[in-house]
């Protein structure tokens, strides 16, 4: 698929067709691409708001399902994470009904537009302490253990075939849980697998912990569901993590691991001497982004000046 082709998918999603289907019949590719995802969850962007103010009863009802888990798991948390937070819609409306508020809360998605509309959310909704930026669940620009609780909502759904790579992932950036909200293909029907499949969703969440040897807590249909054949199950994950220390900046460069400073309105990493973009308010901490700096800390205005003498 080339960027090029932009305008002829708009007019797919403008007649209501599936934009991953179309991308994927003509790339010939059995698993959904990193860009396919954003391109297809980019041009959807603004729908999940308008969603939820339209109906906003069942996101209620959902984050709320959502917060008793987390209010219930005992554990002190400074720090959250919703890995794939899309426009915030759960996020945001999910923090004020925590029974602990974290000081920190962060959210991050693939797609620029989405993340767009997710900080747009994130204020009017006055959530403090929030830093919402575009990155990938499978290089997850942050810290490894820097998270408190890091969870889930239909995040890693699309990436069927993927599992592993996503749970080591979000495993490494949480500090004390993993809360897996995700697709149950294991609680499905037979109708609901095939349309799972069909879809390219995912399929081995629980059996891939299982074999990787995480300590799960839970695991079981998760008590809201928007839809039948797409049933949603919980997946609780304890990390056994001893260390006391508070993180106060895990951002992390994707190509290098390096610390990621917020450096004239950039993010830019001195050991690796690559600079992040920020548009429009809103961080690309994607390692395909990496633009080489390797001056970018220097005081052009000196260097000029005494260049003239």
């Amino acid at each position: 698929m080339k960027k090029e082709s932009l305008n002829t998918i708009k007019k797919i999603y403008e007649r209501g067709e599936n934009i991953i289907r179309y991308l994927k019949d003509n790339e010939i590719k059995k698993n959904n691409s990193d860009e396919m995802i954003m391109i297809s969850y980019d041009f959807q962007s603004g729908s999940y708001v308008k969603d939820v103010k339209e109906n906003f009863e069942f996101n209620e009802k959902y984050t709320r399902a959502i917060s008793k888990v987390i209010n219930n798991i005992g554990v002190e948390y400074d720090s959250i994470l919703e890995a794939g937070v899309g426009e915030a819609t759960t996020l945001a409306n999910l923090i004020p009904k925590l029974a602990t508020k974290p000081k920190n809360v962060y959210g991050f998605d693939l797609a620029w537009s989405r993340i767009r509309f997710a900080k747009e959310y994130i204020e009017e909704k006055k959530i403090l302490g929030s830093h919402i930026f575009v990155g990938n669940l499978f290089n997850i620009p942050l810290a490894d253990s820097s998270i408190d609780v890091v969870y889930t909502s239909h995040s890693i759904e699309p990436n069927g075939g993927r599992e592993k790579e996503a749970l080591l992932e979000l495993f490494r950036v949480s500090k004390k849980y993993l809360v897996l909200i995700e697709p149950a293909y294991e609680f499905a029907s037979m109708e609901a697998q095939k349309r799972m499949e069909r879809h390219g969703y995912i399929k081995n969440l629980y059996s891939t912990a299982v074999s990787i040897g995480l300590n799960i807590v839970e695991h079981s249909l998760f008590d809201v569901c928007s839809n039948h054949l797409n049933p949603t199950g919980i997946l609780i994950i304890k990390k056994e993590f001893n260390d006391n220390r508070i993180v106060s900046n895990p951002f992390i460069c994707p190509v290098t691991k390096t610390t990621l400073e917020l450096i004239k309105n950039s993010y830019f990493t001195k050991d690796g001497l690559l600079v992040y973009p920020i548009i429009d308010g809103v961080p690309i901490l994607l390692k395909e982004h990496a633009v080489v700096a390797t001056h970018f800390t220097d005081d052009f205005k000196i260097i000029n000046r005494d260049n003239d003498c």
